[in-house]
């Protein structure tokens, strides 16, 4: 196969076509990852679990997500980027059904770990695909375009899972990923071009297939996320400890391997020669843990604490979803002009300030004067970070690492949520049953908004001495 430019413009139907299918296959992921907070409660209550249990639910998918995405970055390098990600929408689909037809707690979480393998393979191809196929003057607009809508999925997951929860089952959460991932195919197959990595179209070299990078960096991380989870119920056990040093370790030698293997491992160490790719993916980390610590707490609080339905509960992010959307396109444009360091600044500020008013929220609280001035500060400050960190993340390195550069910033976003899904639990004190419990859950959920908004600000602090526009040219190659 012989690579041409890119040429796709966002004005033509291709174009068009292209963005439909990358946002889509995203939005499922995206959607995925948020939609089963808002279930928990209900879940939890029908498969008898405890919060450990209801950690794994959210951290099987979330762990696959960041262990395995470099791997499906850099098969869709080789392979073609289309087909690859074709593969993983068919997955994805498949184990969906199998989440919605759980029996146990055990099923889900074995079900959430295949659907996050799955993700792992469209989610770097639906954002690798526009960087390859765009021309470069368009490139900006879809990469913003995307980063909106695909951030609308984020937030407008509780809502629709809140009303499929309320009017359904919770199980409707999962099987609504059919039509679809119905749709992403015929998009896909109609107008998205195939692309792959020019000197593995060439030559077949590039990078191979990383199997024991990709397991160490699982490993590294269920074993840290099994210690955390299972540290407020075991204590400091032999189980604890071992998994503590297990995943310790498997950080260790995950970097030498990765560095021994130099241009043909998933993770190239060239990559890091640029300082600003760095510093994002540790931004990254920062702001997705404060984000995935939110959407943790937030939608169990309001409905055990405060008492609204799951379709209420969802209504509540409302307008994140609304700033989301009008805002990400023109948070990308703007940091095009000035840089990412003012908007990468600002936004985890106004964030914070929102998640610290929502610390006030308690029974009986009052939508319009308790949550949504929070929820919209928060909502303000995510809409000035998604698009802008997105494309500064590609930007920082040459085109042909689009597939893994995007895979190891997905890996980086997906590893901040799970960390923090299973530490802020065992940071605020909460265990077992404690999430039925409205006087344990209360103080825990106001612990866990403190810490967040620290993370928000620390995320502030990481950009205004760190971050800066990058030069022109200097991306590895």
């Amino acid at each position: 196969m012989t690579a041409t430019a890119p040429a796709l413009r966002t004005g033509s139907a291709a174009g068009r076509g292209t963005l439909l299918a990358a946002i889509l296959a995203s939005g499922m992921v995206f959607l995925d990852s948020t939609v089963v907070n808002v279930a928990l409660p209900r879940l939890g209550a029908e498969l008898d679990a405890t919060v450990a249990g209801l950690q794994w639910t959210v951290n099987g998918y979330l762990l696959m997500l960041a262990a395995f995405v470099l791997l499906g970055g850099a098969l869709g390098d080789r392979f073609g980027r289309r087909r690859v990600f074709l593969i993983g929408v068919a997955w994805f689909a498949v184990a969906s059904v199998l989440c919605g037809l759980a029996q146990g707690t055990g099923w889900l979480v074995a079900a959430r770990f295949l659907q996050g393998a799955g993700g792992a393979l469209l989610t770097p191809g639906s954002l690798s695909v526009l960087q390859a196929s765009f021309h470069p003057d368009d490139r900006g607009k879809a990469i913003g375009t995307w980063s909106g809508l695909s951030g609308v999925s984020t937030a407008l997951g509780p809502l629709l899972g809140g009303w499929l929860i309320d009017t359904l089952s919770w199980r409707w959460i999962f099987f609504v990923n059919l039509p679809l991932a119905v749709g992403v195919v015929l998009a896909a197959m109609r107008w998205v071009p195939e692309s792959r990595d020019e000197a593995v179209s060439r030559t077949g070299g590039g990078r191979g297939f990383d199997v024991a990078g990709a397991l160490l960096g699982a490993l590294a991380l269920g074993g840290v996320t099994y210690a955390l989870i299972d540290a407020p119920a075991q204590g400091a056990s032999p189980a604890v400890l071992a998994a503590a040093v297990v995943g310790v370790v498997a950080v260790v030698v995950f970097v030498l391997v990765e560095r021994r293997r130099g241009d043909t491992a998933m993770l190239p160490t060239g990559l890091f020669s640029s300082r600003l790719f760095s510093v994002l993916n540790v931004f990254t980390v920062v702001v997705y843990a404060a984000l995935g610590g939110f959407t943790f707490f937030l939608a169990v609080y309001l409905q055990n604490v405060v008492g609204w339905s799951a379709l209420l509960t969802g209504l509540a992010t409302v307008p994140m979803t609304l700033l989301l959307l009008v805002g990400s396109p023109r948070a990308g444009a703007l940091s095009a002009r000035i840089g990412p360091r003012l908007p990468l600044t600002v936004g985890p500020v106004v964030a914070a300030a929102g998640l610290l008013l929502l610390r006030r929220v308690g029974p009986g609280a009052s939508y319009w004067v308790d949550v949504l001035p929070g929820v919209a500060l928060f909502g303000a400050g995510l809409t000035l970070v998604v698009a802008p960190l997105t494309t500064s993340v590609l930007g920082a390195v040459a085109d042909r690492f689009a597939g893994v550069a995007s895979g190891f910033n997905n890996a980086a976003s997906r590893a901040g949520g799970l960390l923090a899904v299973a530490a802020l639990p065992l940071l605020v004190g909460l265990s077992g049953t404690g999430y039925e419990q409205k006087g344990a859950l209360a103080d825990a959920y106001r612990g866990a908004m403190a810490w967040c908004a620290g993370l928000l600000l620390g995320g502030a602090l990481l950009a205004v001495v760190l971050i800066h526009r990058p030069v022109k040219g200097r991306a590895p190659s």
